[in-house]
């Protein structure tokens, strides 16, 4: 008979080995899956993973959408380490997107030095808000954080959908839904010559340099891990677990906004239905796949970039969906999970008693 038993400590081995052995499952179930479809697997694989690293400009473009992924993921892993399973990550994305890309329309009079940090501002403030309504159901009503942020998600998104046929529908846009091209006075400069790379990539940079200090020396942050592991040392120590639900939800949802501001007054360049690509939710893979640590979130944030660029590469190679990508991540994730279990639990095998 195998059983389970939980470890006496988690398994540092474990802790490492988990991520190369999910990656490496994800990458052995697509070889199969595209087996199985009598498609060449092994060139649509290197297509995926190994060709977007063949040219400058596919770095660029890397180093580009993990931007993004980068910073929800930052945000995510505060509220991961106080056990605050913020899911809505996307939700506080859109929502920052959405205020600042509408400051940003209204602003483009101003100079630069002036209204791209007040447009940020914004952004940071919607995703919090966004974020703060999820906590203060929580902590009013004690409702279960999964299914709030799930929902804000989808009430985000179609709150941009509304604004984008309404109130921010540029009138010269032939009637599809997205706003006016934002003025060059509210666009984030480049931090390259040639070629276009956000200045929210060393943004995204630095954000992580902070964050791996400030987890060493930071009370608030050492408040947070210690809500995660005893939320009841924490109340006897005399801390609110309510104002710190708050607070971590109200600096994750403020970075998921901070990201989606950052990719308006970006790559993107004006408000449309597809500012949603899904970084919120991948971010969540990142988070756990760099296991909380901003370092091997950085790193995580780059593979989880390459499978967007790899999807476009198979799609336009070999005709297959740029589902292909979700497909990936979602197996990674469920691979994640599953290994992370031996961190915590070891199996071993008993004789079953005679009835």
């Amino acid at each position: 008979m195998i059983i389970s038993r939980r470890r006496v400590a988690p398994s540092l081995i474990w802790q490492f080995l988990s991520p190369p052995l999910a990656i490496t499952l994800a990458i052995a179930t697509g070889y199969l899956f595209l087996t199985v479809q009598d498609l060449p697997a092994q060139a649509i694989l290197v297509d995926f993973l190994i060709s977007p690293l063949s040219d400058s400009y596919s770095l660029v473009e890397i180093i580009g959408k993990a931007t993004p992924l980068l910073i929800c993921a930052l945000g995510l892993s505060l509220c991961y380490r106080a056990k605050i399973w913020n899911i809505g990550a996307e939700g506080q994305f859109i929502a920052g997107a959405l205020i600042g890309g509408a400051f940003a329309l209204y602003l483009d009079d101003w100079p630069s030095w002036l209204s791209l940090p007040t447009i940020c501002l914004a952004g940071i403030a919607a995703g919090s808000f966004w974020a703060g309504i999820s906590a203060w159901l929580k902590i009013s009503f004690k409702a279960n954080e999964v299914l709030t942020t799930i929902m804000l998600n989808y009430i985000s998104l179609h709150l941009l959908a509304w604004s984008l046929n309404g109130p921010l529908k540029d009138p010269e846009g032939f009637n599809f839904p997205e706003s006016a091209l934002l003025a060059d006075s509210v666009l984030l400069p480049s931090l390259l010559k040639t070629g276009y790379l956000s200045m929210g990539a060393l943004i995204a940079l630095l954000l992580t340099v902070l964050l791996f200090f400030l987890n060493r020396n930071s009370i608030l942050l050492f408040r947070f891990r210690l809500l995660g592991e005893d939320e009841s040392s924490a109340r006897f120590s005399g801390l609110s677990t309510k104002r710190l639900t708050l607070q971590a939800m109200a600096i994750s949802g403020g970075l998921a906004g901070l990201a989606g501001i950052i990719e308006i007054v970006g790559p993107v360049g004006q408000l449309t239905m597809n500012v949603n690509f899904g970084f919120g939710y991948a971010a969540i893979i990142v988070a756990f796949l760099g296991r909380l640590n901003p370092i091997g979130m950085l790193f995580a944030s780059l593979l989880m970039s390459i499978t967007y660029l790899g999807a476009e590469n198979v799609q336009i190679g070999y005709g297959i969906p740029r589902a292909t990508t979700s497909i990936f991540q979602g197996a990674l994730l469920l691979y994640l999970l599953a290994t992370d279990f031996f961190i915590n639990f070891e199996i071993s095998t008993a004789r079953a008693q005679p009835a």
